[in-house]
């Protein structure tokens, strides 16, 4: 695996931002005219370029479409500068699923874990698009443990924040903190958007969570699970015969699969309908995305925007082909230092051939692009085309300004 050297990142920086950015497809991806960076207005992709490339910038976050030129905010009247539209975003971070992953904890993934993420892009985007009609978007990876989401849609940059909130809300089903044993309550009647979601889980739920979790591995682990039955469906008499009886199967799946017949005998000699729904309120604690809300529902929020580097992975945000999410592998993700050391090797290889042996690293380096890259496919996959239509041009743009941040 590429190793990643943080103390190199201001060097590999400047490489970044003048060879490998892919200044073109981002700024037709952004631009629903102007773009900014803290607060300075670049009317074209040149300036925008130009001030980058000046900043090496460690982090880029993109807010809001506002009122006015930022350049102007502090000579606009008090209170006019004001926050107008938004994409619609979601952040999904692995953090979240600490109190029901077992292979690893805080900022940690693995490929055992990182099906989550392969779920809830599949979840989510079936709901933005068939349930909303949503169109254009773009799913991201964050280059540590999680992934975005931008809705680009026009009519959904002008939503309120109360709008945003119900749609986030209706996107989540598992809510309590950490003293909360159980959090998913599904009513009696099963709406469409919570079946839809558990015929896609249940794609992964045997191989993720019986087997590459193993989630009633041993005691610990099943008295997890069977704290979220209810006593009306399991009395504690029944509660105590299943844990002297886990123990005489082998693994994950034998339990699981003796644990619903369990509840499900119970569920017949007491006239009750819950049995199902039990089942699918564990997979769903378990297996269903869990969003951030509040960078759902602000305009004013700020999310780390696509292609920026992460300061403790080095890796790339990348876009996510939604045509190939299964096949999406974060650890191959290209970090900044093996993009660099890319550019060195074909630039010699290119060196070679031209037989200018006393070109500089830095002279050599400026004349290969991303385009020879391995981040080459990425950029040219079709991230972009969330903002354009059918001939190529980009769509649905206001007269509005966005902005960036760049640190």
């Amino acid at each position: 695996m590429e190793t990643f050297d943080p103390a190199e990142l201001p060097e590999l920086l400047k490489l970044y931002y003048r060879r490998l950015f892919p200044y073109a497809q981002y700024y037709r991806w952004l631009n629903y005219d102007d773009i900014y960076i803290r607060y300075q207005s670049f009317n074209n992709q040149s300036e925008l370029e130009k001030e980058m490339q000046k900043m090496n910038p460690y982090k880029i976050d993109i807010g809001a479409v506002y009122s006015h030129r930022p350049n102007q905010h502090n000579t606009v009247k008090l209170g006019a500068f004001q926050a107008q539209e938004k994409e619609l975003v979601f952040d999904i971070d692995m953090t979240d699923y600490d109190d029901v992953r077992r292979c690893c904890s805080s900022a940690d993934i693995c490929s055992k874990c990182w099906t989550l993420m392969t779920m809830a892009i599949r979840i989510i985007d079936r709901a933005l698009k068939e349930d909303f009609g949503f169109k254009h978007r773009l799913w991201v990876y964050s280059g540590r443990r999680g992934v975005h989401c931008w809705v680009c849609d026009e009519s959904v940059r002008k939503l309120s924040s109360a709008v945003r909130s119900g749609i986030v809300e209706y996107l989540s089903l598992v809510k309590g903190g950490q003293d909360v044993k159980k959090k998913v309550h599904l009513s009696e009647k099963i709406h469409p958007f919570v079946s839809k979601s558990i015929n896609i889980i249940k794609k992964y739920f045997q191989e993720y969570a019986l087997v590459d979790q193993d989630i009633l591995e041993n005691k610990e682990s099943w008295d997890k699970i069977l704290a979220l039955v209810p006593e009306n469906i399991l009395s504690q008499g029944h509660f105590y015969t299943l844990q002297q009886n886990f123990p005489k199967y082998h693994n994950s799946l034998q339990r699981w699969e003796y644990l619903m017949k369990a509840i499900s005998l119970q569920d017949s000699t007491k006239n009750d309908k819950c049995g199902p729904c039990l089942e699918w309120e564990i997979m769903l604690q378990y297996c269903f995305p869990r969003l951030d809300i509040n960078v759902s529902k602000g305009i004013n929020h700020l999310l780390k925007s696509p292609f920026s580097v992460h300061p403790k992975t080095g890796r790339i945000s990348v876009p996510i082909d939604l045509q190939k999410v299964e096949q999406f592998d974060p650890f191959t993700v290209p970090t900044i230092s093996s993009l660099c050391r890319e550019l060195d090797a074909i630039s010699i290889n290119d060196e070679g051939k031209e037989g200018n042996e006393a070109e500089s690293d830095t002279k050599r380096r400026t004349r290969v692009s991303y385009k020879k890259s391995s981040v080459s496919p990425i950029i040219n996959s079709p991230w972009i085309q969330p903002r354009m239509d059918q001939s190529g041009k980009l769509i649905n743009l206001p007269a509005n300004r966005s902005q960036i941040f760049i640190y």
